[in-house]
């Protein structure tokens, strides 16, 4: 096969990564990619918001098959204008992709069909929606309908925080027309969890479990971000909770698409909330979890790319899928400043000492120039260490990232620490 990966961050480099690996592939493509990508696949200058151009690069290179990374491209509708063109695509159609492009069709689909989620209201007036929040009280969150690059979502935990994200949305239009409605909903108390799962319409094939770190300081304080860090397994997901979710949450969902004549096929991210009264869905994402995909595809010990194939041609009846049973931590090099503003161009140096360490690195925000590496983008690098349990493969990840440096560069330092108490105890 010929295939072509959408993407320029991290979860891309992994994808690139693991696909290198299969057998069945001849050429891998990767557009626009970045400084890692060109290691894995040919790095391709394409405008990925045009599918003309896109079609007619997949029919230059006799691309068999498409796996989009980001959100942004599927809620656009690449995947059905390639399927017109006779391209196989991992990933949902335009209309399957609303779970994620629209919070309100993803919670509308939930009450419908009685699928567990925090209790909510939709506003499109500001003052109706302040005076909601003021009677509810805190904590509380609000949320953009739609796509915001992971950070459209505010928890707040007083009412005046509440009410300033409700107004930079509605009326300061901060993410744009992402904003024009909103959803205020509440907030729930527990432990979260990601569980992605690949489908082809019908067929549920589940992925191993891993939790993320969505905000940007220590103990989970600061603004929420594209994430932080992430491990793999979770242990807070036992056997049980993960059938409970499977049963309760996935594939009611899977079902409900199928019937509101949407199938969904590809892979589904659905990020949960672990409460007193069971699992609540918190969102919907339509690809893979980026820092997650980093844990998973590395703990994969089967073939991704015959996964893909099948989910892209209608029938994964007949794959199954093989893990490390190792424990796999990603932490997060970002550049100074993220998620706000930040400069780009820091010269990078470290990364082969940090693979010398086990390490893998995935390159998120990175970029060649004049023969350096340098950085380009909020999150920049994914260092990715395993061990045996959750204390091993944190101290192997954070020996590796110490040897990573560019001007400006943070992560958290406690990435996974809620899975370490949880070992100790």
């Amino acid at each position: 096969m010929n295939i072509l990966v959408i993407g320029s961050g991290g979860r891309e480099h992994a994808m690139c990564w693991k696909l290198k690996q299969s057998p069945m592939v001849n050429a891998l493509y990767c557009a626009p990619g970045n400084g890692g990508t060109a290691a894995e696949a040919i790095n391709v200058e394409l405008d990925t918001g045009d599918h003309e151009a896109v079609v007619r690069f997949c029919a230059e290179k006799e691309i068999t098959l498409v796996a989009v990374g980001p959100e942004l491209p599927l809620s656009r509708g690449i995947a059905d204008d390639l399927e017109k063109a006779g391209v196989k695509v991992f990933g949902p159609s335009y209309a399957a992709a609303r779970l994620e492009s629209s919070k309100i069709f993803a919670k509308e689909l939930m009450g419908s069909n009685g699928i567990p989620t925090a209790a909510f209201r939709i506003f499109e007036d500001f003052e109706k929606a302040e005076e909601y929040i003021r009677a509810q009280g805190a904590p509380i969150v609000v949320k953009a309908f739609g796509l915001a690059a992971g950070k459209g979502v505010v928890v707040a935990d007083d009412v005046e925080e509440a009410v300033r994200a409700a107004r930079e949305m509605l009326v300061d239009e901060k993410f744009g027309s992402a904003g024009q409605k909103i959803i205020v909903e509440e907030f729930l108390t527990g432990e979260e969890a990601s569980i992605l799962v690949v489908t082809d319409g019908e067929n549920i094939l589940p992925l191993v479990s891993s939790q993320d770190h969505k905000r940007a300081g220590e103990g989970d304080t600061g603004p929420n971000t594209g994430g932080m860090g992430a491990y793999s397994p979770a242990p807070v997901v036992d056997e049980k909770l993960f059938g409970d979710v499977i049963e309760n949450i996935v594939k009611p969902t899977i079902k409900a698409m199928r019937e509101e004549e949407k199938p969904y096929k590809g892979v589904l991210y659905v990020g949960i909330m672990i409460t007193d009264e069971g699992p609540k869905v918190l969102e919907y994402n339509v690809r893979f979890g980026d820092p997650e995909t980093q844990v998973i595809l590395t703990r994969l010990k089967s073939d991704l790319a015959e996964l893909m194939k099948a989910a892209a041609e209608g029938d994964i009846s007949g794959v199954k899928a093989e893990w490390d049973d190792d424990e796999y931590v990603c932490v997060v090099l970002a550049s100074g400043g993220y998620p706000g503003s930040y400069e780009k161009g820091k010269e990078i140096s470290g990364i082969r000492e940090a693979e010398k360490e086990g390490a893998l690195v995935f390159h998120a925000g990175t970029a060649l120039r004049d023969g350096r590496l340098v950085s380009s983008g909020g999150r920049v690098l994914n260092v990715v260490g395993k061990g045996r349990g959750i204390k091993e493969a944190v101290e192997n990840t954070y020996r590796a990232a110490g040897k990573i440096h560019f001007d400006g560069m943070y992560y958290r330092k406690d990435i996974a620490h809620r899975a370490v108490a949880r070992t100790a105890a």
